[in-house]
């Protein structure tokens, strides 16, 4: 329970990673407003935290709009006392060979990626500047935050945005007491890496579902795929006291994908 009496909002903490954070940061004691899109599906995993013991709320929130942010942001104080820690993990993500990315699909990858992020960061920070507590902002970035890659070659913008965000916020919002930190995962068997797989179907670039996640998987040295439990045990480690004395790293979770 290294997180009791902690409050936290994970953005896109409906399903996937996010939800997989979400559920071990409940079962470490914190209090955990899960902000998403699909509200539905947040319900669902808010029962489902609940019913284990866990403290936990649904909002709706689409982290491109700023008052939404704040309108999640502010009903966890509301409901919690403070904010501790703020996730922005919602992402998007579409395969496109470089030569077809348009413009479209350019805005709405960077859109979420980069610009919700950054709004997140700043609504969180400056509810910790006003609550005058330290604080812990963490984003979820990607490998493809480390190198570019065949295929998503504007979603590894994105995600490198999100790991120069984290380097920024974390010089910047040092004076107050915030830490910034990232996680990037490798590849992770969920709905958005299923998307992917379609996608690369659709493109002519593989022939079968499956064939893009195990292409692109080759070289882990774990050898296998991620599941989203694997992020959520650094999750809890960068919102703990444990990960005090870490600021500004984007830490790769990814079987050893990519050494560096």
């Amino acid at each position: 329970m290294r997180l009791k009496d902690t409050s936290c909002v994970v953005t896109g903490g409906a399903m996937g990673i996010g939800k997989a954070m979400a559920v071990r940061l409940a079962a470490e004691g914190a209090s955990v407003c899960i902000a998403d899109i699909n509200l539905e599906v947040a319900e669902l995993t808010v029962r489902e935290i609940v019913d284990a013991g866990g403290a936990a709320f649904a909002a709706h929130c689409d982290v491109t709009k700023r008052d939404a942010v704040q309108n999640a942001i502010q009903t966890t104080v509301a409901r919690f006392g403070k904010l501790d820690v703020m996730f922005n993990n919602a992402g998007v993500a579409k395969a496109k060979p470089f030569l077809d990315v348009t413009e479209e699909d350019w805005e709405l990858v960077m859109r979420v990626n980069g610009l919700g992020v950054l709004v997140g960061m700043q609504e969180a920070a400056k509810q910790m500047i006003a609550q005058k507590t330290p604080g812990k902002i963490i984003n979820t970035a990607s490998v493809a935050g480390k190198q570019g890659f065949a295929l998503v070659s504007h979603y590894s913008a994105s995600k490198f945005a999100v790991v120069a965000l984290t380097q920024a916020g974390a010089r910047e919002f040092s004076t107050y007491g915030i830490t910034v930190n990232g996680i990037c995962p490798g590849i992770v068997a969920t709905e958005l890496w299923r998307k992917l797989d379609s996608d690369m179907i659709e493109f002519g670039r593989t022939e079968r579902v499956g064939q893009g996640m195990e292409e692109f998987s080759k070289g882990i040295l774990l050898g296998r795929v991620s599941v989203p439990e694997d992020c959520a045990g650094i999750a809890a480690f960068l919102a703990s006291h444990d990960s005090d004395y870490m600021t500004g790293q984007s830490i790769q979770v990814d079987g050893g994908m990519i050494l560096q």
